[in-house]
């Protein structure tokens, strides 16, 4: 064991504050593993909340591991160090259960070098009894579990809060055989086990059939918290290494309602729920005396019904706010004041397109006055700066609704320096520019992404007229990395084999060359009506007919109303 990587481990600990495991003895114990650095995971509320979770427990206790940073990896390979536990030193190998906790796709190409430091074989094929089981949760296990479904033993479909009791209870069985122990976990609601899955694949590909052995049922049904006023989800840990390090968390909503058409967070989460102000409070208060600033987190913390109550209540007791983005239609002057008090110099806007024809095909619901309206209220609100995230490569996306980007972008510096300069002082507008990748359980997973030449051309133009606005400055999301995500997140259970060969550093395309499949098969290819997706072993509850309905209605350019709370259009709220 290299004693450096020893000293940063503890190091790392004693600058925390929260959460602390139960000792060894008499537990299960879980592995939770986030694919990525130590300052990523620590910056990920459903991480910290799983930690707190399972070590709120007295049958549990759970230790964190993470990928090593670019010098400490260079060390454990130098010296020959197996990725150990943050708390307690100790090896992947020692524990009953690694959870793994997967939020974006773009991370599973660190998975083959984890468990290649942890001394765990990657398949699951190649792993015996003498190997603990292999889970994985987050947003990825269920929005896609099958690129890692020949990874991955179980997959915890939905929400920790619910799953974590019944998984837990199996895992108590220590008696059972690994494949007594796999038998009992996919009766269980919640929790998929590919191997119990065999899928058949027609000539041309595509997916003929998904057929579940019994007792597995044939769609693994997604579990949600019906009430959060019954939860937490806050940072329970604090830690100088994360970008929150200067506020504490509270997550406020679960879901959103507004039904944007390519938003997966936005229909996964399905139904949307907040907790009531009474239930945020203690956690504001208890955030409060760690920090100075509340970070408020939720899919549409705008829309969160006691916004303006909350942030006068935290700025009552001497606190501040902090939000990652704005709605434009619910923006008032109150919360733009909260936040300028706060000390925010930049705010987020998300108008997603810049022609009204494109906001439209996603449902955005908004049209260019409000944008220009929300813009001014920022501005005379005293906000500095502000970000705006637009999407490019869009289905029917054409020149005219590049060129209409631009010229909002035109319009929107005209009022922000116009405002500003009422002031005397002139910000910075900056345009957050991101390719469009259809996701799974959305209206738009039947589209293909844009073809990349296509998106460099588009980045290409808009780099060129952005850089004759003064004052205005663009920035974008490589197109490699979307693509990737792409292939990651509409893969089915063959692409898995590629994440060996990215991890050594190979790219995508030679990457599928060697193991047979085309990639442009998953990421460009537009999806057939009557197709059978990958993720469909899933149900989280939003029904197939309507999600197919509103990619009809938004190629026809017609608007859908909110999902509300017992209007069933969906199938779930």
């Amino acid at each position: 064991m290299s004693k450096s990587l020893i000293a940063r481990a503890r190091q790392r600990l004693e600058q925390e504050t929260g959460c602390r495991p139960h000792p060894w003895g008499g537990r299960i114990s879980v592995a939770l593993v986030f694919p990525n650095t130590y300052y990523q995971a620590m910056s990920n509320l459903g991480f910290q909340t799983v930690h707190h979770l399972l070590n709120s427990r007295e049958d549990t206790l759970c230790e964190r591991f993470f990928l090593p940073d670019p010098e400490d990896l260079a060390e454990h390979r130098k010296t020959n160090t197996p990725l150990f536990s943050l708390e307690s030193q100790r090896p992947l190998g020692d524990f009953d259960l690694i959870a793994f906790s997967i939020s974006f796709e773009n991370d599973y190409v660190h998975l083959p070098t984890l468990f290649e430091l942890g001394r765990i074989p990657l398949f699951s094929a190649d792993r015996g009894e003498r190997f603990p089981l292999v889970l994985c949760g987050g947003v990825c296990a269920f929005l896609n579990p099958e690129p890692l479904a020949e990874i991955v033993d179980l997959f915890a479909v939905g929400e920790a809060e619910v799953l974590l009791p019944s998984l837990v209870a199996a895992l108590k069985e220590k008696g059972e055989s690994r494949e007594a122990l796999l038998n009992h976990l996919a009766a269980t609601e919640g929790l998929y086990v590919p191997s119990f899955y065999e899928i058949s694949y027609k000539p041309d590909g595509t997916i003929d059939a998904i057929d579940a052995k019994p007792p597995t049922p044939q769609r693994v049904r997604r579990q949600w918290a019906a009430d959060l006023d019954e939860t937490r989800s806050q940072a329970f840990i604090r830690t100088p290494e994360t970008v929150f390090s200067d506020m504490s968390l509270v997550e406020i909503s679960r879901g959103c309602s507004r039904g944007c058409r390519f938003c997966a967070a936005g229909f996964i989460y399905l139904p949307a729920r907040e907790r009531s102000l009474n239930a945020l409070l203690p956690q504001v208060e208890e955030g409060l005396c760690a920090s100075s600033k509340i970070g408020l987190v939720g899919a549409a913390v705008s829309d969160y019904s006691q916004i303006e109550a909350l942030n006068r209540q935290i700025m009552d007791r001497g606190g501040h706010v902090s939000v990652a983005s704005l709605r434009i239609d619910s923006l008032s002057a109150e919360e733009v004041e909260a936040l300028r008090v706060s000390g925010h110099r930049t705010l987020a806007l998300a108008p997603e397109a810049g022609s009204q024809r494109l906001r439209d095909l996603i449902n955005k619901g908004i049209d260019e006055a409000q944008i220009l309206d929300a813009a001014r209220l920022l501005a005379e609100g005293g906000i500095l700066n502000l970000k705006l995230y637009v999407l490019i490569g869009l289905p029917t996306e054409e020149p005219a609704d590049i060129d209409a980007l631009l010229e909002l972008m035109a319009r929107l510096r005209e009022v922000w320096v116009t405002t500003q300069k009422k002031s005397g002082r002139l910000g910075t507008l900056t345009l957050s520019v991101n390719p469009f990748i259809p996701k799974p359980f959305t209206p738009l997973q039947w589209a293909g992404m844009d073809e990349a030449k296509n998106l460099e051309r588009k980045m290409k133009q808009i780099r060129s007229a952005i850089a004759r606005m003064a004052n205005c400055e663009v920035i974008f999301e490589p197109v490699r990395g979307a693509v990737l995500q792409a292939f990651l997140s509409r893969g089915d259970r063959r692409v898995g084999r590629v994440l060996p060969l990215l991890a050594s550093g190979k790219n995508l395309k030679a990457s599928c060359r060697e193991i047979g499949i085309d990639p442009d098969f998953y990421v460009t290819r537009a999806r057939g009506e009557d197709e059978i997706f990958p993720w469909e072993v899933l149900d989280n509850g939003v029904r197939r007919e309507f999600l197919l309905s509103e990619y009809r209605r938004g190629l026809g350019g017609m608007l859908s109303p909110p999902c509300a709370p017992g209007c069933r259009r969906c199938g779930i709220c």
